[in-house]
């Protein structure tokens, strides 16, 4: 609708500052003839937007007009509330902040929106958090958070299983994992991700450092994912399991079925990929007389031998 699109170009010139026609008919989808007559229109119905000539020109609004129009749809603002994670804002330090936020925005919706904003806050909300919330301790987040925000230098102890190693990095990004933070960071040129919780005595330096021009956080970590889960190792198997088993094995985070066929009555065969021999016992011997190792033999071997330890365990 063009009232959508006139709200539309007043809300991105008041954000943005100066757009051009073709920037605009980009972000709107339209023909530039199209935002010439928009362009019109809002200048007929009192809204002070001009042209501005030359190469770095375009269209602007007339300094320090503003307006309190938020253009906002129900479903937009539906979005925008439950996007947010208390438990994510409260790490950050943020969760008073929130609620102060939120009562600021809701005194700025339109009359309308005021009775759907509560009735959403009521009715809908997102708990970011597992149900086995990670245990995962904290103290040094509110420092690594201040050397993001501030584009500075950041040295740090990171632990690994048996010792701990000082790195002095370029703190990039914070990503949040369910309910785990991460820090990606540029250390001696290669990006690295760290466990927060397991950086201790972390301090932001006086040193300041340029940010990559073309580093994307969001995308950064989509592609490391991606990368992580390529190069996890791979243990295949086949299995033959009840069908009352499957729904469970499906939700299983280190195993992935391929190839499912029925067996006989009641029961399904499939080729199977786990991590390492190790997880693949330890997973199958939840199952116990559900499910049943075809192959490898050394797989069969170690839940045989695993059963029978606990038989013993029992019996003793």
């Amino acid at each position: 609708m063009r009232a959508d699109r006139l709200i539309s170009i007043l809300l991105l010139l008041q954000n943005s500052g100066r757009l051009t026609t073709r920037e605009l008919a980009a972000r709107l989808e339209v023909s530039e003839r199209t935002i010439h007559r928009d362009m019109e229109a809002l200048s007929a119905s009192g809204i002070p937007v001009y042209a501005e000539r030359g190469t770095s020109g375009g269209w602007v609004l007339s300094e320090g007009y503003r307006t309190d129009l938020t253009g906002m749809k129900p479903e937009e603002m539906q979005a925008l509330l439950l996007a947010h994670s208390s438990s994510l804002l409260g790490d950050l330090g943020l969760g008073g902040v929130f609620e102060h936020a939120f009562q600021k925005m809701l005194a700025a919706f339109p009359e309308r929106l005021r009775g759907e904003a509560e009735r959403v806050r009521q009715r809908i909300h997102i708990d970011g958090a597992g149900w086995h919330q990670s245990a995962d301790r904290l103290p040094d987040l509110p420092t690594i958070q201040e050397a993001v925000w501030q584009d500075r230098m950041l040295r740090f102890d990171y632990r690994r299983e048996d010792s701990a190693v000082e790195r002095i990095a370029e703190p990039l990004g914070l990503v949040a994992k369910s309910s785990i933070w991460y820090l990606v960071a540029r250390v001696e040129g290669e990006m690295r991700t760290y466990r927060i919780s397991r950086i201790r005595n972390a301090q932001v330096l006086e040193k300041s450092f340029q940010r990559p021009d073309s580093f994307d956080l969001a995308l950064y970590w989509e592609r490391s994912t991606e990368e992580f889960k390529a190069n996890l190792p791979r243990y295949p198997a086949r299995l033959r399991f009840q069908e009352a088993a499957l729904p469970r094995l499906a939700q299983q985070r280190y195993l992935k079925l391929i190839h499912m066929m029925p067996a006989e009555q009641g029961w399904i065969e499939a080729a199977a990929e786990f991590n390492t021999l190790e997880s693949a016992c330890e997973i199958l011997l939840g199952y116990g007389s559900l499910a049943r190792v075809m192959e490898p033999l050394e797989l069969r071997d170690r839940v045989l031998l695993e059963a029978e330890a606990m038989v013993e365990l029992y019996r003793g």
